[in-house]
């Protein structure tokens, strides 16, 4: 009933999205069969990992498999027909219904310890006090880009041997055998559903490991659920759930090289980076909490990126913002006092729509919730609507790492630190201003979106306009942390646009 409660919240959170009209995808995508020959991300080729053929329609073991599918269902449960229907809305866009509640669970900053320092969450214990994760925006920008791009290497693979062995559903094989999903002629073996719950399982009990019950929980659902809906057999869900799992230890084996392990920095880097800024004559960021708190992930800039190379992150760093003791800045910090105390009731309420602060998806889960209903209106395959939460999140893990090399490139402090009688509408984010995340997050995913679903393109656009703009009304960033960090946003978009265009799978 818990697990249910918070992921009706969630859903109920995105209600602020409207929903684009339903419509039909094109005859020639309805299956997406040629979607093994699309280009991988992680894998080199879709037989990486190797998956035998399955026994043939005909053969006793199969049609004893055909038998205990009949016999399921017809001794299913109310709680196995909610279960039916839970899932039928897709795999790929439930569990990112699930992401988007576990990081809002674990997006809590740990507390101080009597003596003042802070205790740091640990991978090797997560239950302990404070839980692992704490899943803040670029540990979430991250932890969305490795499922859904886990996704969607796994049910490329599974694409591939779906049509090499074109083994049917069994509601096709046996016409005894109920079909309570939508029928479709997409090869049963290996299950979509399957593969998608043992990849997404695998992944997320990496990164969310105090909640390995739950995860547990809903992926056997989501096979049993394949079961009964006549889509698959016991030996099609064995045969999707071995590929899942082999494909996220592929994916699993690059997050635990990428740099995440060092992100957090050290007392001697905050340090430098503070010397740094002060030599070059700068006031210097520091924590305006109390006491004061680490900086938040100060080499996540060094995180490996996924359409960039760190030499790409370097080329677009932009140039330095304004000196904290140049006319440019003296007016920026005048328009952010101005501001603040002149806000309309609609500014107050798009700062408070956007804080995306302690307790929610961050940005990026923000921008994963409009995507949600597009993805659902275009009748997208399991294998495209993972392709483009992969597209999205690979821009703005990209986006995280560039926005965050810059803040700690030039450590530039926020307005309230530079004027104390300004007051924060919104939490004071604990790392540097300059560039502004939202900004970067949102012009990234605005363009990537656009791409994908081009009639929402106005939509993305002044979503990203009033996202980047809160970012003034909550008086935590400049003018030129907005607009610079929007190009920058757009720069690094393009990288995982130019492969998008590429890949072979269309718009």
């Amino acid at each position: 009933m818990k697990l249910t409660l918070l992921l009706i919240a969630v859903a109920a959170c995105a209600q602020e999205e409207t929903a684009p009209e339903s419509t039909n995808p094109p005859p020639a995508l309805a299956n997406d069969a040629n979607a093994g020959s699309w280009r991988f991300i992680v894998l080199t080729s879709p037989s990486q990992v190797p998956v035998a053929a399955p026994a043939s329609i005909t053969d006793a073991s199969y049609l004893a498999e055909l038998s205990a599918v009949k016999t399921a269902q017809s001794q299913i449960t109310d709680g196995q027909r909610q279960s039916l229907d839970y899932w039928g809305r897709g795999g790929v866009l439930r569990w990112s219904e699930v992401m988007l509640e576990l990081v809002s669970r674990y997006n809590l900053p740990p507390a101080p310890l009597p003596n003042g320092s802070y205790p740091v969450p640990d991978a090797n214990n997560p239950f302990a006090d404070p839980n692992f994760p704490f899943a803040n925006p670029p540990y979430a920008a991250r932890a969305y880009s490795y499922v859904s791009v886990a996704q969607y290497e796994a049910l490329k693979a599974a694409w591939h041997y779906k049509y090499l062995y074109n083994r049917p559903a069994p509601s096709q094989v046996d016409r005894s055998v109920q079909a309570l999903r939508p029928a479709s002629e997409l090869p049963a073996y290996p299950s979509e559903d399957a593969v998608i719950s043992g990849v997404t399982s695998a992944m997320l009990q990496l990164l969310f490991p105090a909640s390995d019950e739950q995860i547990t929980l809903l992926a056997a659902q989501q096979r049993e659920a394949a079961l009964l809906s006549g889509r698959a057999t016991a030996s099609d869900i064995a045969a999707g759930l071995a590929l899942g799992q082999a494909i996220a230890n592929i994916v699993i084996t690059r997050a635990r090289t990428d740099g995440m392990g060092a992100a957090g920095g050290n007392a001697a880097l905050w340090q430098s980076l503070a010397d740094q800024a002060t030599a070059r004559g700068e006031v210097p960021w520091r924590s305006m909490e109390s006491p004061p708190r680490p900086p938040m992930l100060a080499a996540f800039g060094r995180v490996l990126p996924w359409m960039m190379t760190p030499a790409d992150v370097l080329a677009e760093r932009p140039g330095a913002p304004p000196s904290t003791s140049s006319p440019q800045m003296a007016r920026e910090l005048a328009e952010v006092r101005d501001t603040v105390r002149n806000l309309s009731r609609a500014q107050i309420a798009i700062a408070y729509k956007w804080s995306d602060g302690a307790g929610t998806p961050t940005p990026p889960g923000h921008w994963n919730w409009t995507a949600a209903p597009y993805i659902e209106a275009a009748g997208f395959t399991e294998v495209r609507a993972a392709r483009a939460l992969a597209l999205l999140n690979m821009a703005m893990h990209d986006s995280a790492v560039a926005c965050w090399d810059t803040k700690f490139a030039y450590f530039n402090p926020r307005p309230s630190q530079l004027d104390r009688g300004i007051r924060t509408v919104i939490g004071l984010p604990n790392f540097p201003a300059f560039v502004s995340g939202h900004s970067t997050f949102s012009a990234a995913a605005a363009d990537v979106l656009s791409y994908l679903f081009p009639s929402g393109a106005a939509k993305f656009e002044a979503d990203k306009e009033e996202a980047s703009i809160s970012r003034l009304y909550g008086a935590i960033h400049y003018r030129s942390d907005i607009e610079v960090g929007k190009a920058l946003g757009k720069r690094v978009a393009s990288y995982t646009l130019r492969f998008a265009r590429e890949d072979g799978a269309g718009n």
